[in-house]
């Protein structure tokens, strides 16, 4: 164990620091968004009860004075249900107010600790912090994972016989509640949350060594334009020259062909489960192929080029450099948003944050999900920088074509350093893919006949 000294030597600047931060900035808007939820719960079921009633007058207009009671009986029926719905949301509703404002106290006494604390009153609250937000983050977990965000919605239902049967009808309609899971999105907490002065290793740590190479057993000559890790760890590789999609083992050796394509591909990444996305520049297409069927599910077609793509599991991004623009496509819907003014070539989507490379300008970019550039990074050994991809400590590792290396720039990107060169075989790469979970990172060289190589972090 190390000497307390030791420990709080530059707590502040410590990665325990910034990674408490974002926990809290996190765990709050996890309660912004649940009181946001449930007050529009509460509205919604507002005007579910007042369609109710709507539908019982209107029914009530078509009978005798016969039913009157019937009707009565059933307005009671949904005042009752109601004020049992209203009273557990508004009870849910103060527990989880009262939580998020606490959060919020403790967000601002946090940021006062890292300005005006000492080292020793900063590791002190750092324990503190972390034992108060892991408790509320495992409130928030058995909350999502719990009944009481179901949704409940408030219906009538009446008797269609009324209009025939007026004597016979023995009740004016029923009342039910349907529950559905709630549909807020929260963010998720960190799997290491309790490693908190764990340190993360500097951009002058990162040192990869060779591990293999991939090997096509077809006897082909292949260029491989774009890859992606699976989370199995296989690897998925496009061949712009024979246009098709292959998997490949971690190891380098050949598993299969997924799907030829009748385009020639640009870009290809990981969307969820068995899905991967492939987008075709100048047929201005994106496809969902499925690697476990072999098989094309669905097509996007597009107005313009698509280039780089990224995707989430819940929208897809990608690139139209040459229009500068960035496209936001829900998967659900469909629905698109476009951000104007981004000049990117091949994009990551990490944390709700798009990365991407100029070839053009030597740049690599970070910008927030509404298009709102966080910083632009250029250095002389940024030459042509192509794909990108980032490892679950926040570097961004850059496939520089025309320098041959491979380039690392720092989460902040303030700085870079030059990981790997031709001295590793890197010739001419094209674009980059890493495996957080293994460290494994998978490099492309872009011109037919080299070998594209497989590294450990």
């Amino acid at each position: 164990m190390k000497p307390l000294p030791v420990i709080l030597k530059q707590v502040k600047s410590s990665a325990a620091v910034r990674l408490l931060e974002k926990d809290v900035k996190d765990l709050n808007k996890n309660f912004d968004d649940i009181v946001e939820y449930l007050r529009n719960r509460i509205s919604t079921n507002a005007n579910q009860k007042t369609e109710a009633i709507q539908s019982i007058r209107s029914m009530r207009i078509s009978i005798d004075h016969h039913i009157n009671q019937l009707e009565q009986q059933l307005l009671k029926d949904l005042e009752t249900e109601h004020s049992k719905l209203k009273y557990k949301m508004e009870t849910l509703l103060r527990e989880v107010d009262k939580r998020a404002k606490q959060i919020r106290k403790l967000q601002n006494e946090f940021s006062n600790m890292t300005k005006y604390a000492t080292e020793l009153q900063t590791y002190v609250g750092l324990t503190e912090i972390e034992k108060i937000t892991s408790k509320e983050a495992n409130y928030m977990e058995a909350l999502k994972r719990g009944p009481d965000l179901n949704e409940c919605n408030l219906h009538v239902k009446t008797s269609s016989d009324l209009d025939f049967l007026l004597h016979d009808v023995k009740s004016f309609g029923e009342i039910r509640v349907d529950t559905h899971p709630c549909n807020v999105l929260a963010n998720a907490r960190r799997k290491d949350q309790a490693q908190y002065l764990v340190p993360i290793p500097t951009i002058d740590q990162i040192k990869p060594s060779f591990l293999n190479t991939l090997k096509e057993s077809r006897g082909k000559e292949n260029r491989f334009a774009d890859c992606c890790i699976l989370p199995d760890g296989n690897c998925i590789v496009l061949d712009d020259v024979h246009k098709c999609l292959l998997m490949l083992k971690n190891n380098g050796t050949f598993i299969r062909s997924i799907v030829s394509l009748k385009e020639i591909p640009d870009s290809v990444c990981f969307v969820k489960d068995d899905t991967v996305a492939v987008s075709f520049y100048t047929a201005c297409e994106v496809a969902l192929v499925d690697i476990g069927k072999c098989q094309i599910d669905r097509n996007f077609n597009f107005p313009e080029c698509c280039s780089g793509i990224a995707s989430d599991g819940q929208v897809l991004v990608i690139s139209n450099p040459l229009h500068e623009k960035i496209i936001v496509m829900n998967l659900l819907d469909e629905s698109k948003k476009y951000l104007n003014e981004i000049h990117v070539h091949c994009i990551s989507l990490v944390d709700g944050k798009i990365y991407g490379t100029n070839f053009l300008k030597n740049t690599v970019s970070c910008y927030k999900m509404s298009g709102e550039v966080l910083w632009t990074f250029k250095h002389k050994y940024i030459d042509e920088p192509m794909g990108i991809a980032l490892d679950k400590n926040g570097f961004i590792y850059v496939a520089c074509k025309r320098g041959n290396k491979i380039v690392v720039v720092s989460s902040d990107g303030k700085s870079s350093r030059t990981i790997l060169n031709q001295d590793n075989r890197i010739e001419n790469p094209c674009s980059i893919a890493i495996d957080v979970k293994s460290g494994i990172v998978l490099v492309t060289n872009g011109f037919r006949g080299e070998d594209s190589l497989l590294f450990k972090l």
